[in-house]
């Protein structure tokens, strides 16, 4: 690897302890030791282009996501073949009646009966069974491997975090947002991570907006005390809970202005190189995604089948631009003019693209 300090060609016996032979400083990654495409350089690049040559502030969260090397999505599959009780239960009498059958008859009968026996070994053999398994994701690296890298050999090399990164561990304190002023409009986002960033970067203040954090189950309840002449811009993932939420609020609230900005389904679902995963918890029905949230046959089939994408994986400086059009677009415009998938189309086709390239993405990943 190459030495993040004074560029030296390093062989594995040169970086022992993640520290330089040829200039005795210290590194904090060692792909060796943290994995593929964990690097210094590689992630200092990573997060220069994240925080869009430092103007943003981007969390760990997004900063992993835009360093993650592949991510691996399996569909469910059923069982297959025989348990082994079974399937020998019924082979191995009837081989052994084929093979006395075989001895007992001469000439070409006797060869077949032996002949048989044999391919039905050979059959019962190859019918192993395999229990179903679960459609199930995976990202590389993981997210618990990166934060510790980050938190841990990172912090110990460079003291802090790179340049224009915050740390969203539920364990730190959240950072204040500025409340001074008139507002105007409402953000409800239903991603911590997305939230983080919006408030690190004083977002919702510059916008005049007032940022409301809750997960997609909760969030009438996190309006209640939302003044009702606001109008709401609604940032969520590719979801089928995420879907369904603007289209209920405008149920819920005729008369308030309702934009949905959250990342459409139609835009990631084809995309290898967007982060799919796998819901663990209950799905919606395909016909609800369609008839309530409008949504296309295939990304009504993908949604209920427990896809999902995250918003926190879209590029930060895109993020900024589309929450800050859906409420330039919420100030605007009156509850008769929106759609129910209005808010997707201030979505560029290219909307979750990584920040160092395509990943590489394994398994049955899209449509």
């Amino acid at each position: 690897m190459i030495c993040p300090h004074c560029a030296a060609q390093l062989a594995a016996r040169e970086r022992t302890g993640q520290t330089c032979s040829r200039c005795e400083r210290r590194f904090a990654l060692d792909p060796k030791l943290h994995g593929r495409g964990m690097h210094d350089l590689r992630i200092r690049r990573i997060a220069e282009r994240a925080t869009d040559g430092g103007r943003l502030k981007v969390t760990l969260t997004q900063l992993w996501y835009l360093s993650r090397v592949s991510t691996h999505v399996w569909d469910a599959k059923p069982a297959r073949g025989i348990r082994p009780g079974v399937r020998w239960l019924v082979a191995v009498p009837l081989a052994l009646l084929l093979l006395v059958v075989g001895n007992l008859v001469q000439g070409a009968t006797g060869a077949i009966g032996v002949t048989a026996a044999v391919v039905v070994v050979v059959v019962a053999s190859s019918m192993r069974y395999r229990p179903a398994s679960k459609a199930w994701w995976s990202i590389t690296p993981s997210e618990s491997a990166f934060r510790q890298a980050m938190t841990g050999p990172w912090r110990t090399a460079y003291k802090r975090l790179p340049a224009g990164v915050v740390n969203d561990d539920p364990g730190t304190p959240a950072p204040r947002e500025s409340v001074s002023g008139r507002r105007e409009a409402v953000i409800l986002c239903t991603d911590p991570a997305v939230a983080v960033f919006l408030r690190v970067n004083a977002v919702p203040a510059r916008l005049k907006a007032r940022l409301v954090e809750a997960e997609p189950a909760a969030a009438h309840e996190a309006l209640a005390d939302v003044p009702a002449g606001l109008p709401v811009v609604v940032l969520h993932d590719a979801s089928a809970l995420g879907v369904l939420l603007a289209p209920l609020l405008r149920l819920a609230h005729p008369g308030r202005v309702v934009v949905d900005a959250g990342l459409p389904v139609s835009v990631v679902r084809t995309r290898r190189d967007a982060v799919h995963r796998i819901s663990t918890t209950s799905t919606v029905d395909a016909s609800d995604l369609r008839s309530v949230a409008g949504l296309a046959e295939e990304d009504a089939a993908w949604l209920a089948g427990g896809r999902w994408s995250p918003l926190a994986a879209v590029p930060p400086r895109l993020l900024e631009s589309v929450v800050t059009a859906a409420v330039e677009r919420a100030l605007s415009a009156h509850p008769a003019e929106l759609r129910s998938a209005d808010g997707f189309l201030t979505w560029p086709a290219e909307a979750p693209a990584r920040a160092d390239g395509p990943s590489r993405t394994k398994g049955t990943t899209a449509g």
